[in-house]
Protein backbone atom coordinates (compact mmCIF):
# COMPACT_ATOMS: atom_id res chain seq x y z
CA UNK A 1 0.00 0.00 0.00
CA UNK A 2 1.34 3.34 -1.18
CA UNK A 3 1.74 5.83 2.14
CA UNK A 4 1.00 9.60 1.09
CA UNK A 5 3.44 11.20 2.58
CA UNK A 6 1.79 14.42 2.17
CA UNK A 7 -0.86 13.27 4.97
CA UNK A 8 2.14 12.31 7.03
CA UNK A 9 3.77 15.51 6.71
CA UNK A 10 0.42 17.31 7.68
CA UNK A 11 -0.23 15.58 10.71
CA UNK A 12 3.17 15.53 12.18
CA UNK A 13 3.30 19.12 11.87
CA UNK A 14 0.84 19.89 14.59
CA UNK A 15 2.76 17.89 17.11
CA UNK A 16 5.61 19.91 16.63
CA UNK A 17 4.05 23.25 16.99
CA UNK A 18 2.31 21.48 20.38
CA UNK A 19 5.98 20.78 21.58
CA UNK A 20 7.65 24.74 21.59
CA UNK A 21 6.91 26.95 24.22
CA UNK A 22 8.55 30.43 25.49
CA UNK A 23 9.50 31.06 29.45
CA UNK A 24 6.92 31.40 31.70
CA UNK A 25 6.56 34.18 33.77
CA UNK A 26 8.57 32.50 37.20
CA UNK A 27 11.57 31.58 34.49
CA UNK A 28 11.72 34.59 33.85
CA UNK A 29 11.37 36.45 36.98
CA UNK A 30 14.14 34.07 38.27
CA UNK A 31 16.71 35.05 35.67
CA UNK A 32 15.36 38.52 36.64
CA UNK A 33 16.63 38.31 40.25
CA UNK A 34 19.76 36.78 39.11
CA UNK A 35 20.87 39.36 37.09
CA UNK A 36 20.02 42.05 39.74
CA UNK A 37 22.39 39.76 42.54
CA UNK A 38 25.14 39.85 39.87
CA UNK A 39 24.92 43.05 39.39
CA UNK A 40 24.86 44.06 42.85
CA UNK A 41 27.82 42.13 43.43
CA UNK A 42 29.79 43.94 40.72
CA UNK A 43 28.79 47.01 42.11
CA UNK A 44 30.44 46.78 45.34
CA UNK A 45 33.39 44.78 44.06
CA UNK A 46 33.95 48.03 41.63
CA UNK A 47 33.42 50.18 44.55
CA UNK A 48 37.04 50.57 46.28
CA UNK A 49 38.55 50.63 42.31
CA UNK A 50 36.09 53.84 41.87
CA UNK A 51 37.10 55.50 45.68
CA UNK A 52 41.57 55.18 44.69
CA UNK A 53 40.37 56.66 41.34
CA UNK A 54 39.04 59.29 42.72
CA UNK A 55 41.53 59.71 45.42
CA UNK A 56 44.60 59.43 43.00
CA UNK A 57 42.50 62.34 40.76
CA UNK A 58 42.64 64.75 43.84
CA UNK A 59 46.54 63.72 44.15
CA UNK A 60 46.72 65.23 40.54
CA UNK A 61 44.88 68.19 41.02
CA UNK A 62 47.32 69.52 43.77
CA UNK A 63 50.46 68.48 41.93
CA UNK A 64 50.04 69.03 38.84
CA UNK A 65 49.00 72.88 39.33
CA UNK A 66 52.47 73.00 41.35
CA UNK A 67 54.25 71.48 38.83
CA UNK A 68 52.68 73.60 35.44
CA UNK A 69 53.17 76.88 37.45
CA UNK A 70 56.78 76.14 37.94
CA UNK A 71 57.82 75.15 34.48
CA UNK A 72 55.46 78.46 33.03
CA UNK A 73 57.47 80.36 35.62
CA UNK A 74 60.72 79.30 34.19
CA UNK A 75 59.70 79.35 30.38
CA UNK A 76 57.83 82.87 30.48
CA UNK A 77 60.46 84.30 32.77
CA UNK A 78 57.24 85.30 35.11
CA UNK A 79 56.02 84.74 38.53
CA UNK A 80 53.37 82.58 39.13
CA UNK A 81 51.41 82.09 42.48
CA UNK A 82 49.48 79.11 43.40
CA UNK A 83 46.32 79.44 46.29
CA UNK A 84 45.04 76.28 47.48
CA UNK A 85 41.58 76.66 49.14
CA UNK A 86 38.26 79.01 48.20
CA UNK A 87 39.19 82.55 47.22
CA UNK A 88 37.41 84.97 45.35
CA UNK A 89 40.11 87.31 42.87
CA UNK A 90 40.23 90.13 44.91
CA UNK A 91 40.99 87.94 48.06
CA UNK A 92 43.15 84.96 46.60
CA UNK A 93 46.53 85.70 47.91
CA UNK A 94 45.25 86.12 51.55
CA UNK A 95 45.20 83.10 54.33
CA UNK A 96 42.25 80.50 53.96
CA UNK A 97 39.86 80.49 56.96
CA UNK A 98 38.56 77.18 56.15
CA UNK A 99 40.85 73.81 55.96
CA UNK A 100 38.79 71.73 53.87
CA UNK A 101 38.60 74.03 50.74
CA UNK A 102 38.48 72.37 47.86
CA UNK A 103 40.05 74.24 45.07
CA UNK A 104 43.22 74.97 43.57
CA UNK A 105 43.91 78.30 41.69
CA UNK A 106 46.54 79.34 39.86
CA UNK A 107 47.60 83.35 39.20
CA UNK A 108 50.26 84.99 36.93
CA UNK A 109 52.17 87.90 38.91
CA UNK A 110 53.83 90.19 36.14
CA UNK A 111 56.79 91.76 37.67
CA UNK A 112 56.13 95.62 38.49
CA UNK A 113 52.23 95.34 39.34
CA UNK A 114 50.22 95.09 42.52
CA UNK A 115 49.60 91.22 43.93
CA UNK A 116 46.20 91.91 43.78
CA UNK A 117 46.40 92.25 40.26
CA UNK A 118 47.70 89.65 39.63
CA UNK A 119 45.68 87.22 36.64
CA UNK A 120 43.63 84.40 37.21
CA UNK A 121 45.29 81.13 35.30
CA UNK A 122 43.07 78.31 36.61
CA UNK A 123 40.67 76.71 38.98
CA UNK A 124 40.37 72.97 39.95
CA UNK A 125 37.95 71.90 42.00
CA UNK A 126 39.08 68.66 43.75
CA UNK A 127 36.45 65.51 43.92
CA UNK A 128 33.10 66.23 45.65
CA UNK A 129 34.32 62.93 48.46
CA UNK A 130 37.80 64.73 48.71
CA UNK A 131 39.20 67.23 50.37
CA UNK A 132 42.44 69.19 52.02
CA UNK A 133 41.96 68.57 55.55
CA UNK A 134 43.92 65.82 58.11
CA UNK A 135 42.41 63.20 60.59
CA UNK A 136 43.70 61.52 63.15
CA UNK A 137 45.80 58.59 62.50
CA UNK A 138 48.49 60.54 60.45
CA UNK A 139 52.15 60.36 60.65
CA UNK A 140 52.97 63.40 63.04
CA UNK A 141 56.62 63.52 64.19
CA UNK A 142 59.23 65.30 61.71
CA UNK A 143 60.87 61.89 61.36
CA UNK A 144 57.25 60.34 59.54
CA UNK A 145 56.04 63.45 57.82
CA UNK A 146 56.64 63.69 54.22
CA UNK A 147 59.69 65.53 53.65
CA UNK A 148 59.57 66.22 57.67
CA UNK A 149 57.54 69.51 56.92
CA UNK A 150 55.24 70.40 59.69
CA UNK A 151 53.39 67.57 62.30
CA UNK A 152 50.46 66.77 60.60
CA UNK A 153 48.19 68.92 61.82
CA UNK A 154 47.69 71.33 59.23
CA UNK A 155 46.02 70.15 55.77
CA UNK A 156 47.74 73.25 54.05
CA UNK A 157 50.97 73.78 55.77
CA UNK A 158 53.80 75.96 53.42
CA UNK A 159 56.10 78.55 54.18
CA UNK A 160 57.76 76.01 56.82
CA UNK A 161 60.58 77.40 59.46
CA UNK A 162 59.22 81.08 58.27
CA UNK A 163 58.46 83.59 61.76
CA UNK A 164 55.83 84.40 61.95
CA UNK A 165 54.23 81.22 59.83
CA UNK A 166 53.94 83.38 56.62
CA UNK A 167 50.60 82.62 54.45
CA UNK A 168 50.40 78.59 54.74
CA UNK A 169 48.22 78.31 51.72
CA UNK A 170 50.21 79.82 48.59
CA UNK A 171 53.26 79.86 46.88
CA UNK A 172 55.08 81.58 44.34
CA UNK A 173 57.33 80.52 41.54
CA UNK A 174 60.35 82.91 40.29
CA UNK A 175 61.64 82.32 37.04
CA UNK A 176 64.76 80.29 38.40
CA UNK A 177 62.36 77.59 39.65
CA UNK A 178 62.37 78.10 43.48
CA UNK A 179 59.48 78.87 44.95
CA UNK A 180 58.80 82.02 47.60
CA UNK A 181 55.85 83.51 49.73
CA UNK A 182 55.14 87.33 48.49
CA UNK A 183 57.61 88.68 51.11
CA UNK A 184 60.74 86.75 49.24
CA UNK A 185 61.07 83.70 51.28
CA UNK A 186 62.02 80.43 50.45
CA UNK A 187 58.73 78.58 50.57
CA UNK A 188 58.98 74.92 51.82
CA UNK A 189 55.63 72.94 53.14
CA UNK A 190 53.04 69.87 52.10
CA UNK A 191 49.16 69.82 51.37
CA UNK A 192 47.54 67.14 52.30
CA UNK A 193 44.29 65.25 51.08
CA UNK A 194 42.02 62.58 51.79
CA UNK A 195 38.64 61.42 51.90
CA UNK A 196 36.83 61.80 55.77
CA UNK A 197 37.35 58.95 57.78
CA UNK A 198 38.99 57.43 55.26
CA UNK A 199 42.60 57.18 56.15
CA UNK A 200 44.35 55.45 53.97
CA UNK A 201 43.01 57.38 50.87
CA UNK A 202 45.35 60.20 52.43
CA UNK A 203 47.78 61.54 49.70
CA UNK A 204 50.22 64.49 49.89
CA UNK A 205 51.99 66.97 48.11
CA UNK A 206 55.40 68.27 49.41
CA UNK A 207 57.40 71.36 47.97
CA UNK A 208 61.07 72.19 48.49
CA UNK A 209 61.45 76.13 48.06
CA UNK A 210 64.91 76.37 47.41
CA UNK A 211 65.19 74.30 44.19
CA UNK A 212 61.16 74.01 43.48
CA UNK A 213 61.38 70.28 43.95
CA UNK A 214 57.95 68.77 44.21
CA UNK A 215 56.92 65.18 45.41
CA UNK A 216 53.86 63.14 45.68
CA UNK A 217 53.11 60.57 48.77
CA UNK A 218 50.99 58.05 49.49
CA UNK A 219 49.63 56.54 52.72
CA UNK A 220 49.94 53.03 53.13
CA UNK A 221 49.52 50.34 55.79
CA UNK A 222 52.84 49.14 57.89
CA UNK A 223 54.16 46.70 60.36
CA UNK A 224 54.65 49.72 62.83
CA UNK A 225 51.40 51.51 61.29
CA UNK A 226 50.79 54.29 58.06
CA UNK A 227 53.53 54.94 56.86
CA UNK A 228 54.11 57.50 53.75
CA UNK A 229 55.53 56.55 50.89
CA UNK A 230 56.64 58.19 47.84
CA UNK A 231 55.09 57.98 44.80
Amino acid sequence: MRVDHRMQLSHSAPIRRRGTRGFSLLEMMIVCVLILIVSGISFMAVQPALKDARANQAYQDLLMPLRVARQRAIAERKQYIVCFGVAAPAGALTPLGAPTAQSVQVFRWDAGTALSSAAQISNISLPTDMQMQVMAGLPNTAATVPDGFGNGVLAIDFDQGVAGGGIKNQVMFMPDGSAHDVNGNWNSGIVYVLRPGDLYSARAVTLYGATGRIRGWRLLSSPGGPQWFQQ
